[in-house]
């Protein structure tokens, strides 16, 4: 069958399955809205409709403290019909947003930059998996589809990131900027990818590029700096005009960066805060973001010749890590994973980062419900299995790693290949 023709039925499918699931089940998305393990305080379907609905009555939409979610979104929204009525508008919106997800993913994999960097080639290049394959396994993911059926703005953000991996990729500065900017905007842990892409970005062009046309590095990172720069200004600046003031910035940004909803979730950060006393706070919430940000320049440091792979890691870190996260981030890097599908064999703890991951997912919602329902729980219940799950997406972050370094190493030292490594 020819490529194209697979790829329509695999779209068709993948469309078909998430209509049907609406449809079928009218009741599921408003269900799954509610799940703490898919929504959250800063991405809530929920949250998102009360906003739309103080904005078409021309209230702040940040008035009462439930609305944390970036300003452009809701003029967008609100040019659809009422989802009360006719939800199948904004039902195929987000089924639109996944194909468009797939479709980039798809791209990024035909560039083989997996496999083959500029400066690194792994001599198992050929151990690949075919790209409609890889973007099979993210339109049939059990994480994304739930996702996509409880239409949180995370979806949204991750279609961005995407498509800033694929223009990185393929050497587009202009569309990378932009793409990696809006999801900044949506979410703002995303402007932590912008070193790697633009790395990536680079790497990219100066593949294509001729030895008199090759751009300064240095200055090539402070134009596309600049750039990023004036970008997100400019979409500030709009959501300004569009609000009135200022106010989103701290209802928004703020919420990322301080953490005054402690509503719990799928990540480390809720309970910590709950117990936290306030004079520590400030301390352990800069602790916990130089955490997370620290990982960005040793990665690229260390991995400089596999930029691809930094982002892809900084993904499942950020999954874990993140002050907000959910089903969604995973989800989206165990999308990416299959990319590397020629290190497999170099894991080490494959099956029991599959089995944690099952595990969790399966228990997760057990133990919540015993909490908030049963009565016979405590968030100790929930938390527990939080870890659990947290620590599958770390052994599976450090496994990736170890199977990547591990790569290079027997591409500079071939006699080593096969025979043990200890760490001294």
């Amino acid at each position: 069958m020819p490529v194209d023709k697979q790829k329509a039925l695999l779209f068709g499918s993948a469309a078909a399955l998430r209509i049907l699931l609406f449809t079928v089940f009218p009741s599921l998305p408003d269900l799954l809205t509610g799940r703490v393990e898919i929504s959250t305080p800063v991405t809530s379907f929920k949250r998102l409709q009360e906003g739309l609905f103080l904005y078409t009555h021309n209230v702040s939409p940040y008035d009462g403290g439930v609305f944390h979610q970036a300003p452009l979104l809701l003029p967008i929204f609100s040019l659809l019909p009422d989802i009360s009525v006719h939800p199948l508008a904004t039902n195929l919106v987000y089924v639109l947003v996944d194909l468009l997800s797939a479709n980039a993913l798809i791209q990024i994999a035909e560039t083989g930059e997996s496999v083959s960097a500029r400066l690194y080639t792994s001599p198992r290049k050929d151990m690949r998996w075919s790209s409609l394959a890889i973007a099979a396994g993210y339109l049939f993911n059990p994480f994304t589809v739930i996702s996509m059926l409880a239409r949180p703005t995370s979806v949204i953000t991750s279609l961005f990131i995407l498509l800033a991996f694929s223009s990185a990729a393929r050497g587009r500065a202009v569309t990378f900027v932009l793409s990696i900017c809006l999801a900044s905007y949506l979410s703002l842990y995303p402007l932590l990818l912008f070193p790697p892409l633009l790395i990536l970005c680079y790497d990219a062009e100066m593949r294509r590029a001729k030895p008199w046309e090759r751009p300064n590095p240095v200055a090539y990172a402070l134009f596309h700096s600049a750039d990023v720069f004036i970008t997100i200004g400019t979409l500030l600046y709009l959501s300004r005009l569009l609000t009135g003031s200022w106010e989103f910035i701290p209802s928004t940004y703020g919420v990322h960066l301080l953490l005054p909803d402690l509503t719990p979730n799928v990540g480390l950060w809720w309970y910590f805060f709950i117990e936290m006393f306030d004079s520590f706070r400030e301390f352990f919430l800069g602790v916990f973001w130089l955490h997370m940000v620290a990982y960005v320049g040793g990665l690229c440091f260390r991995i400089r010749r596999q930029p691809l792979f930094i982002a892809v890691t900084l993904l499942g870190i950020f999954a874990v890590f993140m002050p907000y996260p959910s089903i969604a981030e995973s989800g989206l890097y165990l999308s990416l994973i299959p990319l590397y599908r020629h290190v497999f064999p170099l894991t080490r703890y494959i099956f029991l980062t599959a089995s944690t991951l099952l595990y969790a997912s399966f228990l997760g919602p057990a133990f919540y419900y015993l909490w908030i329902y049963a009565g016979s729980g405590n968030a100790n219940f929930f938390y527990a299995i939080t870890l659990v799950w947290s620590l599958g997406l770390t052994l599976l972050v450090a496994d990736t790693i170890y199977a990547v370094l591990r790569d290079e190493w027997e591409t500079e030292r071939p006699e080593m290949k096969g025979k043990e490594v200890r760490q001294m």
